[in-house]
């Protein structure tokens, strides 16, 4: 950061979600959240559907997937790992404007978890959110307020952020 910018201006990662979409309830879903807590190193929350899909045969508030969400040092930790999977490269499209970008993992066994044939192979998605400080007004309960555009984080910030911190490769 230069010596004449803003110290609320610095970016820092919010956090990092990692998510498995199952498709159905039951043991397929228990390996799924057994195979989550074992990366992430704690325990993740069922994800239920929203709607009812009879093509699929998925029920309203059926549970179909598990996430967890990691903050501070774990998040670093398994961005870093995330990254390198994707061989630190990533395409410009996985960026939004507020500051966050996701990417999938198409096989759980990168991670160097070893391949379980009872339990098969799961894909995830790595969601990232970027923030500045300051953002805890826009949540806090008491006294709420917006935060202006000129302090979101936007999406060349973020790209430049992870080119600089992490030596991410953003491709057009």
């Amino acid at each position: 950061m230069k010596k004449d910018q803003n110290p609320n201006k610095e970016i820092f990662l919010d956090k990092v979600v990692v998510n498995m979409g199952v498709g159905e309830g039951g043991e397929k879903l228990a390996k799924a959240e057994r195979l989550l807590q074992q990366l992430a190193g704690q325990k993740p929350v069922r994800t239920v559907s929203k709607s009812t899909n009879r093509e699929w045969g998925i029920r309203k508030g059926m549970p179909i997937g598990c996430q967890v969400t990691l903050r501070e040092d774990k998040s670093e930790e398994l961005l870093k790992k995330a990254i390198w999977i994707r061989n630190n490269r990533l395409p410009s499209y996985s960026f939004d404007d507020n500051g966050g970008f996701s990417f999938g993992i198409p096989d759980h066994t990168d991670f160097g978890i070893k391949y379980d044939p009872e339990v098969g192979i799961f894909g995830m998605d790595v969601c990232i959110t970027l923030k500045r400080n300051g953002y805890r007004v826009a949540r806090r309960r008491r006294g709420g307020k917006k935060i202006p555009h000129r302090h979101k984080v936007k999406m060349e910030e973020a790209m430049n952020f992870m080119r600089e911190r992490y030596g991410l490769e953003v491709v057009e």
